[in-house]
């Protein structure tokens, strides 16, 4: 449905998406040839189908199986700071015009061939290059030098991206970018190595070669042969030291039963008796806020009193409650900023529950149970248990104030603009990157197609793009606070919960760590298997 907008806002529309479980996907289980090997470290996938796609620019690669082959620039540490990878050191111009940095020496390929700074230019042209489609050329585009000359075909290659030396490698910024860093240790930013993936195109991403702590090994293949996951090797050579564990396999299809006979090693909480062994419970650290998004643009929800009535008709505890599945960790979000992110903290304005207070605000609004028009709950096809629980228990809540709402599932984004009736309508946003423009932009800035809210203000757009270019980083939190000052006042959506998948890990797996972006960047080489 979504090859209808432009490439470019792909990546945007769809993070205005929820993402929720679909259903089973009925297929042979894989079998496990390998169950005596001690060393091996089996991960059941969050979905349900695996997609045999290991170009981190591409749109369907999976982070975790990237996060294994291949290494960026940067990374980031257990706070969300930028940290060394394949960049040992780097220097900012302190007007923030450029970040000039120095590689690591003797990093070599899977393959053999050493790391050098043609490496990184040629990889992150490759987000740019039309021919690729990637939509995370999207971040790019307005803030490196030269980018938009280079994706529309005016020149050969991004100026901004300089090869100074074999081992130097310089960023030219059109303006000043404070999450530079953060931004090149997402997933997609990830090094390749120039030469074999132009001798190869796109047959490289059969057997792709990375510098990271495994390498690709085989497909991993179900009794019908088809590609239902992957293996890889460690690494003997990593710059960051030898992985403990030989192998890592990454499959959808792992059986509940492998993993209580030991055989799979972390698995999603899918069943309530996880909970009850001697497993280890690891909650994913992803960001992942899920918003109620009212018509800003539509009567009577065009009138920010009325938008804040229906915050303050709702109960956010009870469909925490009442949506329970024993694979998500849902905790109530009171803000449009998650406390998770650094430099934020929870707040309650304007978001506690009090249905006298909201019948209170529509009396004064001139609405009563006779005369308020009947609402829409807009929620993304296909049809699931929990967003039907949801909906019958905001139709409960919202009965009470007078309001009467009615269930549909939409397929397109265009039904969503095309829709003239008041609405409601169920979002959720996880992070590429670690920063609160990750959320604000595509949700409520006023040019953003994934704004389904229709919601627009001058100031916060001004705003934004001020945040976006402060050099300063308490400078960016206090522009961040203004906005959420605003969204409080105007209340466009209503922030609901954020939702983290909780995962089960043996007792004998030892040295897991939770990742702060999800459970997919678990960094392989510190884990040990003790059986």
């Amino acid at each position: 449905m979504h090859r209808k907008l432009p490439i470019l806002y792909l990546i945007l529309t769809l993070a205005a998406m929820p993402i929720l479980p679909v259903s089973e996907d009925v297929r042979d289980p894989v079998v496990i040839l390998d169950a005596l090997s001690q060393n091996i470290f089996r991960l059941k996938a969050f979905g349900n189908t695996f997609e045999a796609q290991l170009d981190p620019i591409h749109p369907d690669a999976t982070v975790f199986v990237s996060e294994q082959l291949f290494d960026g620039l940067v990374t980031l540490d257990s706070e969300l700071n930028p940290a060394p990878a394949l960049a040992d050191y780097w220097y900012k111009d302190p007007e923030g015009r450029f970040h000039r940095f120095t590689l690591r020496k003797h990093v070599w390929f899977h393959h053999g061939e050493e790391l050098t700074s043609e490496d990184v230019k040629f990889s992150l042209e490759r987000i740019l290059d039309p021919a690729n489609r990637s939509p995370y050329a999207a971040y790019f585009l307005d803030r490196v030098a030269g980018a938009r000359e280079f994706h529309s075909g005016r020149a050969r290659e991004v100026s901004g991206f300089q090869a100074v030396d074999r081992y130097t490698f310089q960023i030219q910024w059109r303006k000043p970018y404070a999450m530079a860093l953060s931004l090149l240790s997402m997933p997609f930013c990830k090094i390749l190595p120039r030469d074999r993936v132009l001798e190869q195109g796109r047959g490289f991403f059969q057997k792709p070669t990375g510098t990271g702590p495994f390498m690709f090994q085989e497909w991993v293949r179900d009794n019908r042969l088809e590609i239902v996951g992957v293996r890889m090797a460690r690494n003997p050579g990593y710059f960051g030291g030898t992985p403990q564990i030989e192998y890592v396999a990454f499959c959808p299809h792992y059986q509940l039963d492998d993993f209580f006979l030991g055989n799979v090693h972390a698995i999603p909480v899918d069943d309530d008796r996880l909970l009850q062994g001697d497993y280890q419970i690891f909650r994913d650290g992803a960001i992942f806020p899920f918003f109620l998004g009212m018509s800003c643009h539509l009567a009577p929800l065009n009138d920010p009193q009325v938008r804040r009535a229906i915050a303050l008709g709702i109960d956010k505890p009870e469909i925490v409650r009442v949506t329970y599945e024993a694979r998500y960790h849902r905790q109530l979000l009171h803000s449009f900023i998650p406390s998770k992110l650094p430099g934020f903290f929870l707040t309650d304005e304007l978001n506690t529950f009090s249905p006298q207070q909201a019948q209170e605000v529509l009396e004064e609004s001139g609405f009563s149970s006779e005369n308020f028009p009947e609402i829409t709950l807009l929620m993304e096809h296909p049809r699931t248990e929990f967003k039907h629980r949801l909906y019958l228990e905001l139709r409960r809540q919202l009965d009470e104030l007078g309001i009467q709402l009615r269930e549909e599932y939409f397929r397109s984004i265009e039904r969503v603009r095309d829709f003239r009736r008041p609405y409601l309508i169920l979002s959720g946003k996880r992070l590429d990157f670690p920063g609160p423009e990750d959320i604000i932009r595509p949700l409520f800035a006023s040019d953003s197609p994934a704004n389904l809210c229709r919601y627009s203000n001058v100031e916060l757009d001004s705003l934004l793009q001020a945040a976006e270019q402060e050099k300063s980083w308490y400078g960016r939190i206090r522009l961040f606070e203004q906005i959420q000052t605003i969204l409080n006042r105007e209340m466009p959506a209503v922030p609901l919960f954020t939702q983290q998948i909780q995962v089960a890990v043996q007792p004998f797996v030892k040295g897991v760590k939770n990742p702060p972006l999800g459970f997919y960047y678990l960094k392989m080489e510190n884990i040990r298997v003790e059986r």
